[in-house]
C-alpha cells in the first residue's frame, strides 16, 4: 500500500507536467496519481500487460494511469 502512494506521487505529479492545461494542481494531480496507480495497474492486468522493470514500470504504468484519469477528468468537468 506504501509503494502504492510513492509511486502515485511521483505518476501524478509526471500526470501533471504531461498533461499541462487548465489542471486542477498539485494535490489533486498527486490524489490522480494515486488513483492512477490502481487504474494504471488495472488497465493493464486488462490488456494481458504487467508492470516489469521494478519501480520504473511501475511509474510508468501508474503515469498512463494518471494520465488517463486527468483525461476522463477534464471530459466530465467540461460537460
Amino acid at each position: 500500500m506504501l509503494w502504492t502512494i510513492v509511486v502515485g506521487i511521483i505518476a501524478g505529479w509526471l500526470a501533471g507536467l504531461i498533461m499541462k492545461g487548465d489542471g486542477f494542481g498539485l494535490i489533486w494531480d498527486l490524489i490522480l496519481g494515486i488513483a492512477g496507480a490502481v487504474v494504471g495497474g488495472w488497465l493493464f492486468g486488462l490488456l494481458g500487460l504487467s508492470a516489469s522493470g521494478g519501480m520504473v514500470g511501475s511509474i510508468i504504468v501508474a503515469t498512463i494511469g494518471a494520465v488517463f484519469l486527468i483525461f476522463i477528468s477534464r471530459l466530465l468537468r467540461k460537460a
